[in-house]
């Protein structure tokens, strides 16, 4: 079965860490760009960051730029994102989704035309 599943998130204190890990099974991630988007009930959907299937390009939303560091282990067919100085307002449903590539450089931040989603982990950031 193809499929993407998320771990990591839970309950953290402003200021704190998470590192949120998004495993494929059947079928490897060489070949995919990988996106993390959060979405809260009755919002859009925004871009956190996404990565190149080679690892050498990265991005990141505004939002999230300095706190945030996305980055991969093909050989474990997984991407991790590392959530650092966490704030209320971090908190959402983060998701991962992969879209095949030929070209080994291209991130999609957008969320558009990805292949694969995964059905999300909560963060909820709270005192």
């Amino acid at each position: 079965q193809l499929q993407l599943v998320e771990s990591g998130g839970g309950l953290v204190q402003p200021g704190g860490s998470l590192r949120l890990s998004c495993a494929a099974s059947g079928f490897p991630l060489d070949y995919y760009a990988i996106g993390w988007f959060r979405q809260a009930p009755g919002k859009e959907r925004e871009g956190v960051s996404c990565i190149s299937s080679n690892g050498a390009r990265t991005n990141y939303g505004d939002s999230v730029k300095g706190r945030f560091t996305i980055s991969r282990d093909n050989a474990k067919n997984t991407v991790y994102l590392q959530m650092n100085s966490l704030k209320p307002e971090d908190t959402d449903l983060y998701y991962c989704a992969a879209r095949r590539t030929t070209n080994y450089y291209r991130t999609n931040c957008d969320g558009n035309g990805m292949d694969y989603w995964g059905k999300g982990t909560l963060v909820t950031v709270s005192s």
